[in-house]
């Protein structure tokens, strides 16, 4: 029988909350972006090393496309460091729901250090949090988030 244990499951599911819907159609948005934003679910996963990373948020995968650094700008070690800080604080937050917003903060997430996740899983991560502090207005460490 297959180890189910997953060393790294990230499961993100943050409903906007008091949003309003414009009645009129926004004529300013493209075909892209729509597209995009209809396609909000990220799947990492490797059998090999038994993890999975799954993002579902609105509006993460056009953000990935539009705004984030191109693969290969930070290096793996980089941004192993920042995903361990931000998993820190992710996780203390998790902790404290009368503190913090449980709504943001549903499900900790299982980061270990000494394993090699690899750049991709470590990059996607590394976005979703600088997305998530700039979409929700929030600071995971002691570093602004920057693009």
């Amino acid at each position: 029988m297959k180890n189910l244990l997953y060393t790294a499951i990230l499961i993100i599911v943050i409903i906007s909350c008091n949003t309003s819907k414009s009645t009129t159609p926004n004529t300013t948005k493209s075909e892209k972006e729509l597209a995009t934003k209809s396609n909000d679910t990220v799947t990492i996963a490797n059998e090999e090393l038994e993890y999975e990373i799954i993002i579902i948020e609105p509006g993460f995968n056009f953000w990935l496309a539009s705004t984030a650094r191109q693969r290969g700008f930070y290096s793996q070690q980089f941004l192993e460091n920042r995903n361990r800080l931000y998993v820190i604080e992710w996780n203390q937050r998790v902790l404290q729901p009368q503190r913090f917003n449980p709504r943001l903060y549903e499900l900790q997430i299982d980061y270990q250090n000494g394993i090699d996740y690899g750049y991709e899983v470590n990059y996607m991560l590394y976005n979703y949090f600088i997305y998530f502090q700039l979409t929700y207005n929030q600071r995971l460490g002691p570093f602004l988030p920057r693009i």
